[in-house]
């Protein structure tokens, strides 16, 4: 359902502007590869179009959006430029964490809210750690939560924080030094003492993401700006929905970068005109069926992805936890897709004069986020091999 309007203090998100938002950040995304940075201005201009700040939640004088709006956004996003995309996806995945179950201490929150209802307030969860990796497939942080008066102070690093560099929040996930260690996430802000990004990005694809290093060497925290401290079991477990978000958003970026790699080999098609042919190769029936199983692969992956989220919106018993094999179908699709129209157009593709190459280099990062394909089909055939009795 499409948010049309919303309680004073954050704007509706602007969905009907979504492809002139995909082609601004378009007309830039290849400045921002290459430079392996983003601007500010990217993130004003989707202020200003209430796209950041579209799921925060209503009580709070924001739209609400849910994840169906959610994915159209990143979707769009991705689209244009899927560094800015992933950066985003980040804050609203924030913003509609909070709506769904509030978990922010008052002050840190009403902070988060009045400053982002005036400029692009950026925020991300900061969990991955060199030695443990991703905490999805289980283990304890190694970054550490030490006493100090009322206060905590911080001391690790994490890997693979992306935005580092433009975040307003950043959620620490850490453990804490007592007797029987809690986990939880420390709110910090930019610019705290001790807190120091590292500029070690150098990806194959969203350089401009800037994931870079974060360390933390001492940093305080005031003692209300934590949230959901809690004995390792004891803080809910998993979070179907909230993994739902981050599995269809994320599917909906990347099938966002695979249409706009469709969209360029259309035109291509029709332009390419060799001298031996006479006519562009959008005439020739096989390039005409490529272009078919492309399309008919991305179509379906978008409704699926569509349909899943609308349902999960609705409250549908299983909708968020088939979300993790939409993810698999869905990124699939989308690298697929990419990695066809580089094989119909042949160096042209891998010319870096032309946007084919970054959207295959952008797309193959869906792999990579959680959940991974490995864990998902694991999960899937013990659960279909659990639903039979043995002979």
């Amino acid at each position: 359902m499409t948010v049309t309007t919303a309680p004073p203090g954050f704007p509706a998100p602007a969905l009907d502007g979504l492809p002139a938002v995909t082609a601004a950040l378009a007309a830039c995304a290849a400045v921002h590869d290459r430079d392996a940075e983003l601007p500010l201005a990217d993130f004003e201009l989707l202020h200003g179009a209430g796209l950041l700040t579209a799921t925060v939640a209503a009580r709070h004088g924001g739209p609400g959006a849910g994840l169906a709006d959610t994915v159209r956004i990143l979707r769009a996003l991705g689209a244009g430029d899927p560094a800015v995309a992933l950066v985003t996806a980040m804050t609203l995945f924030t913003h509609a964490a909070e709506a769904r179950a509030p978990h922010w201490p008052a002050g840190p929150l009403a902070e988060l809210l009045a400053d982002s209802a005036r400029r692009p307030v950026l925020v991300n969860a900061l969990r991955v750690e060199p030695e443990l990796g991703s905490p999805v497939r289980g283990g304890l942080p190694a970054t550490t939560a030490r006493r100090r008066g009322d206060g905590w102070e911080l001391t690790g690093r994490k890997i693979y924080s992306t935005g580092a560099h433009l975040l307003d929040w950043l959620l620490v996930w850490a453990a804490t030094d007592e007797e029987r260690p809690r986990v939880g996430s420390f709110l910090v802000r930019s610019g705290s003492p001790g807190l120091t990004v590292e500029p070690v990005w150098d990806h194959l694809g969203l350089r401009a993401s800037r994931s870079d290093d974060v360390r933390l060497d001492a940093v305080p925290v005031p003692g209300d700006r934590v949230a959901g401290l809690a004995l390792p079991g004891d803080d809910g477990g998993r979070d179907p929905v909230g993994g739902a978000w981050n599995s269809l958003g994320l599917t909906a970026l990347y099938l966002g970068v695979a249409g706009a790699a469709r969209d360029w080999l259309l035109g291509f098609l029709h332009e390419r005109t060799p001298s031996a042919l006479g006519a562009p190769l959008a005439s020739l029936p096989r390039f005409q069926s490529a272009v078919g199983g492309i399309e008919t692969a991305l179509a379906g992956a978008d409704r699926l992805v569509d349909a899943l989220a609308a349902a999960v919106d609705a409250g549908e018993p299983g909708a968020a936890e088939q979300a993790g094999g939409a993810k698999v179908l869905g990124t699939r699709a989308a690298i697929d897709a990419v990695q066809q129209a580089v094989a119909l157009v042949g160096n042209h593709g891998l010319t870096r004069r032309h946007p084919l190459e970054r959207h295959l280099r952008d797309v193959l990062c869906a792999r990579v986020h959680t959940p991974q394909d490995d864990s998902v089909l694991l999960a899937a055939g013990r659960a279909a091999l659990g639903r039979v009795r043995p002979l």
